[in-house]
């Protein structure tokens, strides 16, 4: 989108309803050809639009409607929403430093924490466990709850978000066993050769 590192200065994108860019079009169009030979049962996507846009390719391509889930709405970033990293770093200076290096410890002042979402992505894969047992579905979500849900699926403490890498448009694939989740791909750019933006200078995103 137009608030993306590398479209101008980064912000804190959260719940603002922002349209994909030229870059996020043509990202996702490689998403929807990448994906198109994988039998996949369902699609569900945050309600914004650049999550729907996203994946709207792919759900053509299948012949999917793409399902909306309040579950993988992005952050609620609260007051922060709209402002730039500098901004943020002015206005709120202990809790910008704070999000930097103990980002799951962070309330956001009239938003969420790590643990809010967390929460609701718990929720949401228990929904999809008793709809789509054994089979593969698609969650399009945002690079802060992306993070979050690679966290929950491997049972890691949100402490760790800011090692795990999380580009636009970018793939994980993860494999559900009887007592875990597998990770199988992580950030899997291969399809974005010559549309790749560049993720968050910042590595807890926004």
């Amino acid at each position: 989108t137009a608030w993306n590192l590398g479209a101008g200065p980064e912000r804190f994108r959260g719940r603002t309803d922002l349209p994909l860019d030229a870059t996020g079009e043509a990202q996702a169009e490689r998403v929807g050809r990448r994906l198109a030979s994988v039998e996949i049962a369902a699609i569900y996507a945050s309600p914004l639009q650049r999550a729907r846009q996203t994946v709207a390719p792919l759900a053509e391509r299948l012949g999917l409607p793409v399902q909306t889930h309040e579950g993988l709405f992005d952050i609620n970033y609260g007051l922060w929403q709209g402002l730039t990293h500098a901004e943020a770093a002015t206005a709120y200076p202990e809790l910008h430093r704070l999000w930097r290096t103990r980002p799951d410890r962070v309330r956001f002042p009239g938003g969420e924490s790590l643990a809010d979402v967390r929460d609701r992505l718990r929720a949401l894969l228990g929904q999809l466990a008793e709809v789509h047992p054994g089979q593969t579905v698609v969650l399009v979500g945002h690079q802060i709850v992306n993070k979050v849900l690679v966290c929950a699926l491997l049972d890691l403490e949100l402490d760790q978000i800011g090692r795990i890498g999380q580009d636009p448009a970018a793939l994980n694939v993860f494999e559900q066993q009887p007592d875990r989740w597998d990770l199988t791909s992580l950030n899997d750019c291969c399809h974005l050769v010559g549309v790749r933006r560049a993720a968050t200078a910042d590595h807890q995103g926004s």
